[in-house]
């Protein structure tokens, strides 16, 4: 059975962290779709462009195993104001399915209200907002796993980020 991963983004995702990701699911082949608001193409800080393969209101936690969603300031600021992201987050922690987030990233969980009493890692920038949404923030950790959540700080960890997202699946 193919395992089926979604990334929401928005403009100004941070390039690494939404390309590496991409392309190391669909190495281990996974079924991957990118949702964005209005399925509307969007472009990182550096131009990468994430194609859209649905909308964020289209998003179903049946529909997957999986979500990550990338870093860069601007995209999950933007993600965070969409009601139906959050409520598919929620919808997913409920029932117990990766949910994997870095840099910035964990602001969508923080705006969906999962984060409290989780270890959780971020880019050091948003730490103040971690810890005031009741996260357990782990200063300077590349990769942190708490149960059905994985979060990193920032694309110099790219590579423990998904080893610990592939390997949560093994």
């Amino acid at each position: 059975m193919t395992k089926r991963a979604v990334i929401i983004t928005g403009p100004g995702f941070q390039d690494e962290e939404y390309v590496y990701p991409y392309y190391r699911l669909l190495e281990e082949n996974w079924s991957v779709e990118v949702a964005t608001k209005d399925a509307a193409i969007c472009y990182g800080k550096f131009g990468n462009p994430a194609k859209a393969t649905m909308a964020t209101v289209d998003l179903k936690s049946e529909d997957f195993d999986m979500v990550i969603v990338p870093g860069g300031f601007e995209a999950p600021d933007r993600v965070r104001l969409l009601p139906e992201v959050l409520e598919f987050i929620r919808d997913m922690d409920n029932e117990n399915k990766l949910i994997a987030a870095i840099c910035h990233g964990p602001w969508v969980l923080i705006s969906a209200g999962v984060t409290k009493g989780r270890k959780m890692t971020a880019f050091w920038s948003i730490e103040a907002d971690m810890v005031n949404s009741g996260a357990d923030y782990q200063h300077k950790a590349p990769v942190v796993i708490d149960g059905n959540m994985i979060t990193s700080p920032h694309y110099d960890n790219n590579g423990d980020f998904m080893k610990a997202v592939i390997n949560y699946f093994k």
